[in-house]
């Protein structure tokens, strides 16, 4: 059957460039693709979605994190992968969606989704052949890597652990009841109005000639915790 396979891989090379299979290369590549499609699955939807509720951001963080791992996985030479790993990094830092900014939560998971897809491709063993022997990553290390990938992603995702309060900022339109002195009227008055138990109260920008004042309100709301719009300063365009 070897024998078979190796005649058939040296006959398609000579004749199209391609080989019928390498048996080491595609179990190396499918163990690795099914880690890394478990791991960024359970990173996007049992940490991020939670959350955000956000099935797009979802979905685009699922698809280009298996897109980038092939990507990365089938080019040739170990220094050719390093310098796209980074290139890839280097674009997402700068990278905006035409439609609209990519929230600082979004941006963070992506980057690590994009961390845990190239350590997953990269991680592959490697044979000498003039000493005979492999090197490189194993399975148990590259278990290890993806398990500090999910222990990071559900520490600081944990309530238990990051007790952070939900904020939004709210145009608020009655000038008198910033002062130090009435803050209980002005609480009062925004729970009233929000139906929220709010926390803390930050005065910003006060515009006595429209009667408004830009005002930050800190409240515990576990729907709107890790919400991308909350801390939303203006209304978005609308196509």
């Amino acid at each position: 059957m070897e024998e078979l396979i190796s005649n058939l891989n040296y006959t398609l090379g000579e004749t199209i460039g391609l080989t019928l299979i390498d048996l080491n290369s595609f179990l190396s590549l499918l163990v690795r693709c099914i880690i890394n499609f478990v791991v960024v699955g359970v990173i996007a939807r049992c940490f991020y979605y939670p959350g955000s509720k956000r099935r797009d951001y979802m979905f685009i963080f699922i698809i280009m994190a298996m897109s980038i791992f092939l990507l990365v996985s089938l080019m040739g030479g170990g220094g050719m992968k390093t310098s796209a790993a980074l290139g890839l990094f280097a674009i997402f830092g700068i990278m905006r969606y035409r439609t609209e900014a990519v929230p600082i939560r979004e941006m963070t998971y992506l980057f690590l989704l994009v961390a845990v897809s190239v350590v997953n491709a990269m991680g592959k063993a490697n044979y000498h052949a003039m000493s005979d022997y492999y090197d490189g990553m194993g399975i148990f290390t590259l278990l290890f890597a993806n398990g500090i990938f999910i222990f990071l992603a559900y520490l600081f995702e944990s309530s238990k652990v990051l007790n952070e309060h939900c904020s939004k900022y709210i145009k608020y339109d009655n000038v008198a009841l910033v002062a130090p002195e009435k803050r209980e009227e002005l609480k009062a008055d925004l729970e009233k109005r929000t139906g929220l138990k709010i926390i803390g109260i930050e005065v910003g920008t006060i515009d006595f000639l429209k009667d408004s004042v830009i005002i930050r309100i800190y409240y515990d709301e576990d729907m709107d915790r890790g919400s991308s719009i909350a801390n939303m300063g203006r209304m978005p365009k609308m196509k």
